[in-house]
Parts: C-alpha cells; structure tokens; sequence
C-alpha cells in the first residue's frame, strides 16, 4: 500500500499571505481596522482565498458597525445638548414667570412695595419671602408695603403666610404694612381668629405709602 502524499504547509507555501492575515487579525484586536487598510486582496482561489474573505467581510461588518455607533454617539450627544439647551430656557422662562408674578417694586426711597395676585400656598410664599428679603437686603430698604389688593381668598394659611413674612422682613430692620385688606377679607380673617394685632394692616396702597412716608420722617427726627 502506497503512502499518502504529504500535504504542503500553508506557512512554507504562502508566508506573505499568512502573516497579512496574522495582521489583519492583530489590527481587529486593537481596533484599528477599516476597510481601506485591512481588506485583503485575493488573487488566487484556495483553501486560504476562503479565510481571506472570511476575514474581508468580518472587517466590513465590523467597520459598518463601529460606524453606526459612532453616529449614534454623536446623535445621542446632539440630542443631549438639545435637551440641556431646553431645560435651560424652561428654567429662564419659571424665573421670568416668578418675576412677573412676584414683582417687587421701589415704589419711593427707601420704600419697597410687593404686590401679590392670585392663590398664595407654601411654596409661593416662600419664594415671595426670598425674593422679598433678597431685594430689602440689596437695596437696604427701610420699608415694604405688601399689598394684597389682588387675592381673592384669604384664609388662615394665607394670613400666617403674610404674618411669617412681615416677621422675617422685620428682622432685617424693615418697617412692613400690609394694605388692600378688603371689608371682606377682614371679616373672613375675624371669623377665622386670625391674629394681626401685630401687623399694621391698611386699606389702600396709597394709605401705606403715607404710613412709610409717617415712619421714615420720625426715623429721621429721632436720628438727629
């Protein structure tokens, strides 16, 4: 029986070709791979011509991949930045809607006046109350007139809400009056019990400015 003939080895036979694959494979594991750099050329058709292809269209695959999650990167980076920019005008425009519905106004020297308007809960007084302090504080204002005039509905939350502020006002050396307690609104607060001995409450605006102009006169007459 005759011997089976030796089969040549691919290494001996082929060893620019095995050792491009040996590169090839070398790049992918280091992620420096494209299909412009690694594609093998094919010239002949044998049992290596096969891995070659394997290898060719691996590193296709592989590079359209890295590509689709490059782009989704940038996309999802994009779409991030768009979201920051969003939230960030959402935030401008609460502040800008606080100011426009707390605003407080030098109404004369030395003299600050807080109009409030609508339903005052927990959260509106005490950003009303910062923001109030804030600006006494920035301007050293001697006195603040909070005027009610325009809340409908005064109950006993409401009225300790402007009793803290005053108080907190206070503390800071300012003289405070609220003003625009309506006939309504009085005996609402007398039906509730609700204490304001200690605030120096007014009818109108107008009334309150007098009041400040009456503080700050004396101020100064005791000063000298």
């Amino acid at each position: 029986m005759s011997a089976q003939p030796k089969q040549p080895d691919l290494l001996s036979v082929h060893p620019d070709r095995i050792s491009r694959i040996i590169d090839v494979l070398s790049m992918i594991s280091v992620g420096e791979f494209s299909p412009e750099r690694t594609t093998i050329p094919i010239h002949e058709q044998d049992d290596l011509a096969a891995l070659e292809e394997t290898l060719n269209v691996f590193v296709r695959e592989l590079a359209a991949t890295r590509r689709e999650h490059e782009d989704a990167l940038v996309r999802l980076a994009t779409s991030h930045r768009e979201m920051e920019e969003k939230l960030s005008t959402i935030e401008r425009q609460r502040e800008a809607i606080r100011d426009l519905s707390t605003p407080i106004i030098e109404l004369w020297d030395d003299i600050l006046t807080l109009p409030i308007v609508g339903v005052v809960d927990t959260q509106r007084s005490v950003e009303m109350t910062e923001r109030l302090l804030h600006r006494i504080v920035q301007g050293k204002a001697r006195c603040v007139i909070i005027d009610i005039t325009g809340v409908e509905v005064v109950d006993t939350m409401t009225a300790n809400h402007f009793i803290k502020m005053v108080n907190a006002a206070r503390l800071l050396g300012a003289y405070c009056v609220v003003t625009g307690i309506s006939p309504l609104i009085a005996q609402t607060l007398v039906q509730v019990g609700v204490d304001l001995r200690e605030v120096k409450t007014l009818g109108s605006l107008k009334d309150g400015l007098r009041e400040c102009f009456l503080y700050l006169r004396q101020h100064a007459m005791r000063q000298r």
